[in-house]
């Protein structure tokens, strides 16, 4: 039997996040990952010769720059590149830029509406200011405000006197915005259809919500709120595909004396005495530790990581309603060339950019409306994307990577699993939607990944495919994440712990779960006086 001082399961980039927090600090450490692969859903992937692929996440903003510092990404090879702007086509052949100076992107609104260009500087001025509130508290345990413990008081007065810092009418305006849907948010600021179906992309992406549901305002917020190179919003690739995300997290654990083993699915978690004590992979080997990090969703974690008798009834039925539902796809194409977007023309700056096709509400709501009823919507939002534009080790020389989120994507269709048939007339759907757009599109395709929710959970683990392991939902967000008295980090028994995305601040390429999930392991390690010999908490 191996033993170690702590234990994660899963090498995702919390996983390694934590993994390598607590091996700088003296911990030995070891990662257990089922794939034969590191990175969960971030990863680069060669599955089309001499094409690489980021063939779940795709871009990088969200990454903390306390986490990239503290690791010292950028010395393992990590390098994160800016890319240029957006666009959304119209049906009628015009199109909105979303050009990276704001003046001149101020003046492209005015194109549809000068109301709307004069109301774009108000608009920005108040989303920054909800983000800097949501900021303040990402790298921090969520209190619990049931508890009188000393240090739950003291971070329930610190997140009251940020909150305080609004004033008064900046108060009641996020409180507003935390349970509104995107479409009305953005119908207090905007007239045209179009500029509104530009902004409410980042209030649905991965979330089984229409525009017109309550709590769509804070998803856009969720990915307004990073930034690179210091310039907040922004968004960039990291070179080399999002596996390089990963493989510096797993150079920096290694740098610290930390193990990664792929290929060793953990079955269980072992408990004893009401403590966990390790953990038994599915070909029977043991691990022992008494510290084991989860870096898998709620419901994977307790309904199928741990015994139920290990679990209280409140617990099991936490996690079994503990909203986790499906709602995306993902094509990963190789192109023998770039294709001509006909509003574009043949050279334009926003060819490097992002790329949507619904310029209206209306039509978010009726891809909405498909995937209520059980079909991949017909007229999907699609958040199209050539990385290799900005960054050309992705692909040869003159040819292309695509990468193209889908919304919205049932995790069954119509109530069964999906088929092969499915699986083409899905693709033969985003296909159509791109040509429209680019007439020689389809001429270019040299190969292509179908991801389905089916795809998502079975590879990477996600369940149902949710890409944030978990509704961004109001009820689901700080102190309620992944449900009340567990949101600290801790699990149901002593020694285990999670670090998901499936808790607080939330998914996307984040990598804060991780690190306070570490953050929390060495303060009870402290106070224990349990840790190893050499150990800090630097």
């Amino acid at each position: 039997m191996s033993r170690y001082d702590a234990i994660v399961v899963g090498a995702g980039h919390n996983g390694l996040t934590s993994a390598a927090f607590l091996a700088k600090a003296g911990l030995k450490v070891i990662v257990l990952e089922r794939n034969p692969w590191i990175g969960g859903a971030t990863v680069s992937r060669e599955l089309h010769p001499n094409w690489i692929y980021s063939n779940c996440s795709y871009v990088c903003s969200l990454l903390r720059p306390e986490i990239y510092r503290a690791l010292e990404l950028s010395r393992h090879g990590l390098q994160i590149v800016p890319y240029g702007g957006g666009v959304t086509f119209t049906r009628d052949g015009d199109l909105l830029g979303g050009y990276v100076d704001k003046e001149v992107r101020r003046r492209e609104v005015a194109r549809f509406s000068a109301r709307d260009a004069d109301a774009y500087l108000r608009y920005g001025r108040d989303v920054m200011r909800q983000c800097k509130l949501v900021r303040a508290l990402l790298m921090r345990t969520p209190p619990d405000p049931t508890s009188f413990r000393p240090r739950d008081l003291k971070e329930l007065l610190h997140v009251g006197r940020e909150f305080g810092k609004l004033g008064e009418a900046a108060i009641y305006d996020t409180i507003r915005f935390h349970t509104m849907s995107i479409a009305d948010y953005l119908g207090e600021y905007f007239e045209s259809d179009v500029v509104k179906a530009t902004f409410a992309g980042s209030g649905i992406i991965g979330t089984a919500l229409g525009v017109q549901s309550p709590g769509t305002a804070y998803v856009l917020l969720h990915h307004y709120m990073g930034d690179v190179d210091g310039q907040m919003g922004a968004w960039g690739f990291a070179r080399g595909g999002m596996g390089s995300v990963s493989k510096a997290l797993a150079a920096a654990l290694a740098a610290y004396g930390g193990e990664v083993r792929v290929s060793a699915p953990v079955a269980r978690i072992n408990v004893r005495g009401g403590r966990a004590t390790g953990v038994v992979l599915d070909n029977g080997d043991e691990f022992e530790a008494p510290v084991v990090i989860s870096g898998l969703d709620p419901k994977r974690t307790f309904l199928k990581l741990m015994d139920p008798k290990d679990l209280t009834p409140k617990l099991v039925k936490s996690a079994r309603d503990f909203k986790i539902r499906g709602s995306s796809g993902k094509l990963n194409i190789a192109l023998d060339g770039r294709p001509t977007f006909t509003a574009l023309g043949a050279k334009h700056p926003l060819y490097a950019g992002d790329m949507h096709f619904l310029d209206s509400l209306e039509r978010y709501e009726r891809a909405y409306d498909d995937w209520k009823r059980g079909t991949w919507s017909k007229d999907p939002y699609l958040d199209l994307l050539m990385p290799s534009m900005t960054d050309p080790t992705m692909a040869p020389p003159g040819k292309h990577f695509m990468s193209v989120f889908v919304q919205y994507v049932p995790p069954l269709v119509e109530g069964r699993e999906w088929t092969d048939a499915d699986r083409e007339g899905f693709k033969k759907t985003v296909f159509a939607q791109i040509s429209r757009y680019s007439p020689d599109f389809e001429k270019l395709v040299l190969h292509a990944e179908v991801r389905t929710p089916k795809e998502l959970e079975a590879e990477v683990g996600l369940t149902e495919g949710n890409i944030f392991q978990g509704e961004l939902t109001f009820d689901q967000l700080l102190f309620n994440r992944p449900f009340p008295g567990y949101a600290q980090y801790r699990g149901p028994v002593r020694g285990m712990y999670m670090c998901g995305s499936g808790t607080h601040p939330g998914g996307g390429v984040m990598a804060a779960p991780g690190a306070n999930a570490a953050r929390e392991v060495l303060m009870d390690l402290r106070r224990a006086s349990t840790v190893p010999e050499g150990w800090s908490d630097d």
